[in-house]
């Protein structure tokens, strides 16, 4: 069988399933795919990663990914790039 490079899941599994077994029920939801920015370097310092999302823009900081992310709605994050960006 071929294995295709896919979006990873993040599996969740019902609040009404039990430990006992019987009947469970598991949702999927895909995880985001993270990209350092190009201004990011190995060296530490700061340092920022971004995930786009049909819903949202995450963003989150790449030296402790364990950390809660900022999510803003597509248009809301091209707003920001376009002010940051202005010379």
């Amino acid at each position: 069988m071929k294995t295709e490079n896919r979006t990873p899941l993040n599996w969740f599994k019902s609040s009404y399933s039990g430990d006992e077994g019987g009947e469970c029920v598991e949702v999927a939801v895909a995880a985001p795919l993270w990209s350092k920015s190009s201004y990011s370097s190995n060296e530490g310092g700061e340092c920022v990663e971004v995930a786009v999302t049909d819903a949202v823009v995450c963003v989150r900081d790449s030296k402790d990914v364990s950390r809660p992310h900022l999510s803003t709605p597509g248009a809301s994050w091209s707003h920001f790039v376009r002010y940051a960006t202005r010379a």
